[in-house]
């Protein structure tokens, strides 16, 4: 018998329309038609991509945009993929991952980079937006595939593999990675990078890797493929039984306590977690990512909670015997090091819409998103509210610390400014819906601690991977996300030298941001840590070298505030109180770039949180420093709870 399955085939094939493209300008023809659907509200998914070109992209993906943007003029409407030209490659992912964040992961950018050191300066990136899960399309150009050139100009070459290149390096970072040798293979690849992006328990990075001669290789394609496609974004319901179940432990906490985390934010879940806690009572500390899951002055807003939290949420932390955690991964800095969560019998319930990190701490996992989950919660406790002894104590110890925060702020007329100081201004000034931007050094800590945020979206510190040169890069992609906030970048010199470059970038688009640029002659952070660890701030000073070799000597003559009117930005430098607050109100009334520069005191310290981060320190040295922060040091890890500990469940 003769099969009539290649006759169905070759009929299939005739009547299904195609348009002959190359294999990039399929990829940004489907990457313009993507769409995301949540709660019945559509969003165009990709709002643009950045780009760097060079050898491996200019010629296809840089091809294949210019024809976009011609094609699009022409006809006088807006490009499929509107481009932006970056300064630097692992700053355009930042900028693309804060953008992506400020929109609640609902939209993302692609990212294009050349062949070699072009792709690999991604790599930061990546791991940046993986850690923190948010989505970001790398396109990284790739060497030849059929390797007519070989070995090209910055290849990799392996005598022990010949089909690896240096984009293999992103497989570890990506939450999805392809590579495309063949334009056969660039629908699987595109959807796949799409299910990974738009799926909010495993977004991340998508790398698809293409090599420069598939690039530019024509390919006559489907008509279906450039199809308008919406992808929906799930909310995963709760299952009943185990909301009963976690109702049954909250019911049986005297000393309940919220750790809000990033997923509240992310799912739309801040009103209904504030309904919930003003239902209940019960108080909420919060991560880093979840800064803003209630408003500061929210009666059950403990404030920042762990490493660097405010005395309040850490002593409820201590003794809470129930800890419901939601939308956190429960980081180190969030736990203490595990040392924040010690009451012997604490139990745990862990709502979060990925089950990885829903059974972390042990205790009862809650796969959920995390608005359906407050608000299933909420109808299960309906009528539980926790002691009205336990409501004072979280209302005196949230006014203590309120207290603590204004003390911090005060300044006095004419005196130079310290950090906190600079904080309490930029916060004060700024209006409630404005956007607080940051990553590293001391300021995240202090910001985490101080900063009283008035809108959900208020704040925005990256602090899964804490990466120093986020900020500016950062800034931008938030206020490109929202241009009705003004956004407050909040950074230390260090950080700023680390990548101060999408300044140009900034003035290149149009696009306003408030950079404090804060002059502390060094690393403040990284000493402050070397000084707890017995390490005298060694290395972490910005300095000429003494007559005796080492680096102590007089302050380096470094002026950036020339550096940032070098790259096209409007400066203002201060030193006082009544200066900063003038420089704010010409920034807010501007609509340029501004940099506020003010030089702070190092050696004065935000407000301390009572609290631990585990870094282990010498065991054996004789400096009198290191012997004493080891003791010190031992005395936390006494307290350290194990991973799961056997009376969890």
């Amino acid at each position: 018998m003769v099969s009539t399955a290649p006759k169905r085939a070759e009929k299939l094939a005739d009547t299904e329309p195609t348009v002959r493209l190359t294999v990039a300008q399929a990829t940004i023809r489907f990457l313009g038609n993507q769409y995301v659907e949540r709660d019945g509200e559509r969003t165009k998914f990709f709002a643009g991509c950045f780009g760097i070109f060079g050898h491996g992209n200019v010629a296809g993906l840089g091809q294949a945009l210019l024809q976009d943007e011609v094609t699009a003029h022409e006809a006088g409407t807006a490009p499929l993929l509107p481009y932006v030209l970056g300064r630097n490659e692992q700053a355009m992912v930042h900028s693309a991952v804060a953008y992506a964040r400020q929109k609640d992961r609902l939209q993302a950018w692609a990212v294009t980079a050349s062949v070699g050191p072009g792709a690999t300066n991604m790599l930061t990136g990546a791991a940046l937006a993986t850690i923190n899960r948010l989505p970001v399309l790398l396109l990284p150009a790739d060497t030849f595939a059929t390797r007519a050139s070989s070995p090209v100009l910055q290849e990799l070459e392996l005598p022990s593999s010949g089909d690896v290149t240096v984009n293999d390096a992103f497989k570890p970072l990506s939450r999805y990675f392809d590579r495309v040798w063949r334009p056969e293979q660039l629908p699987a690849a595109l959807l796949g990078a799409m299910r990974v992006l738009t799926d909010p328990v495993e977004t991340g990075a998508a790398t698809v890797a293409i090599p420069q001669d598939v690039q530019a290789e024509a390919f006559d394609w489907p008509e279906s493929l450039f199809a308008e496609r919406t992808w929906h974004v799930a909310r995963p319901l709760p299952e009943r039984s185990v909301i009963a179940r976690a109702a049954e432990i909250i019911r049986t906490a005297r000393t309940p306590l919220i750790v809000a985390g990033g997923g509240v934010v992310y799912s739309g879940a801040t009103h209904a977690l504030a309904e919930f806690c003003a239902q209940t009572g019960i108080p909420v500390g919060m991560s880093q990512a979840g800064k803003g899951a209630l408003p500061y002055d929210h009666p059950q807003c403990m404030g920042a909670i762990g490493s660097t939290g405010t005395t309040a949420a850490n002593a409820l932390a201590t003794e809470a015997d129930v800890v419901i955690g939601i939308g956190t991964r429960y980081s180190d800095f969030t736990s203490a090091s595990r040392t924040a969560f010690n009451n012997p019998d604490v139990k745990f319930v862990n709502i979060n819409v990925a089950s990885l990190d829903s059974v972390k701490q042990g205790g009862l996992s809650v796969v959920s998103d995390a608005r359906e989950a407050i608000e299933a919660l909420g109808t299960a406790l309906d009528g539980h509210t926790v002691d009205t002894d336990y409501l004072a104590r979280t209302a005196a110890l949230a006014t203590e610390w309120d207290d603590t925060v204004s003390a911090a702020y005060a300044v006095e007329d004419g005196v130079a400014l310290n950090q906190n100081q600079v904080i309490g201004l930029a916060n004060t000034l700024s209006d409630p819906r404005d956007v607080v931007v940051c990553a590293a050094g001391s300021m995240p800590g202090d910001l985490h601690k101080l900063w009283r945020v008035r809108d959900p979206k208020g704040y925005h510190v990256e602090y899964g991977y804490s990466c120093m040169g986020y900020e500016v890069a950062g800034g931008l992609g938030v206020r490109m996300a929202d241009e009705t906030r003004d956004v407050f970048v909040m950074v230390g010199d260090g950080s700023y030298l680390m990548m101060a470059t999408e300044l140009v970038t900034a003035v290149q688009e149009g696009v306003k941001v408030i950079v404090v640029l804060v002059q502390n002659h060094g690393f403040a952070s990284i000493g402050g840590l070397s000084e707890s660890l017995g390490s005298q701030r060694f290395g972490t000073s910005y300095r000429y070298r003494s007559a005796d070799g080492r680096l102590d000597g007089d302050t380096l003559p470094v002026d950036l505030a020339a550096n940032a009117a070098s790259l096209g930005a409007d400066v203002i430098r201060v030193a006082t109180a009544a200066e900063f607050g003038d420089a704010v109100k010409v920034a807010k009334a501007s609509d340029r770039t501004t940099v506020i520069h003010v030089e702070t005191d190092p050696m004065i310290f935000a407000p301390d949180s009572e609290s631990w981060w585990d870094v282990p320190v010498s065991q054996e040295s004789t400096l009198a420093s290191t012997q004493q922060a080891y003791r010190r040091y031992a005395d936390w890890k006494s307290i350290q709870r194990p991973l799961i500990r056997p009376t969890d469940s």
